[in-house]
């Protein structure tokens, strides 16, 4: 898995610069401050090496919107990433982190190029396609700690598409196009059991015969 090449949406990269996910902080291990880390790069010797410094992906209302963190150290337990950060010195601190994601400033000249991996810039304004009919524009891209979205701008608003390669089959930058094979429902309401398509007629209820009064004591199959 390499470096995720998602730049978050608030993220306005300068033409030669990019911003990479690279981890996400999950829970608080042992006392003095340390964080779990889930990788999202191949490279955290690179990546995590004493004083690099993240820009951090929190809620607004956390107390580190807006804020960089530097890493102190990043040390391997039972085969687990677990990071240290200066300033952060207590589990208590360290739980005001957990679900935090991690960002670095990336010069677009040194990323290797990869299949299946875009950039938001790239996707922004390309044309969201069902069954080659368009359906909507690409928004923006939305990244949650489960997955990433695209925001598929329509008619009728936004729709929220998981971007996972069942529902987002190919991306194609140089046609300017994203192919996708939503479920029944993302795109359109699904009317209901009960109600009827246009022009079409109820069918008429059938009363079932009724049954001759001593059929229960009849045996089964007509055997005895």
């Amino acid at each position: 898995m390499a470096d995720h090449k998602l730049p978050r949406k608030e993220v306005a990269p300068r033409p030669d610069q990019t911003e990479l996910r690279v981890g996400r902080l999950t829970k608080a291990h042992g006392l003095k401050g340390a964080i779990k880390v889930e990788l999202y790069t191949d490279e955290p010797e690179r990546r995590f090496v004493p004083g690099a410094v993240f820009t951090l992906q929190v809620p607004t209302a956390s107390k580190w919107h807006g804020r960089t963190i530097e890493l102190s150290e990043l040390r391997w337990y039972n085969g687990h990433p677990v990071a240290f950060f200066a300033g952060v010195d207590d589990r208590d601190e360290a739980e005001t982190l957990v679900k935090a994601i991690l960002w670095v400033s990336q010069d677009v000249r040194q990323l290797p190029e990869e299949e299946d991996a875009w950039y938001d810039h790239q996707l922004v304004g390309l044309s969201a396609r069902r069954d080659g009919v368009e359906v909507g524009t690409i928004a923006r891209v939305d990244h949650l700690p489960a997955q990433d979205l695209l925001v598929v701008r329509t008619s009728d608003g936004e729709v929220l598409v998981p971007f996972v390669s069942a529902i987002v089959p190919e991306v194609d930058l140089a046609a300017g196009t994203v192919t996708l094979t939503p479920p029944a429902g993302l795109f359109e309401e699904i009317p209901d059991d009960d109600e009827l398509a246009p022009g079409a007629v109820e069918a008429p209820v059938v009363a079932e015969p009724d049954e001759p009064a001593d059929s229960a004591s009849e045996p089964e199959n007509g055997k005895g």
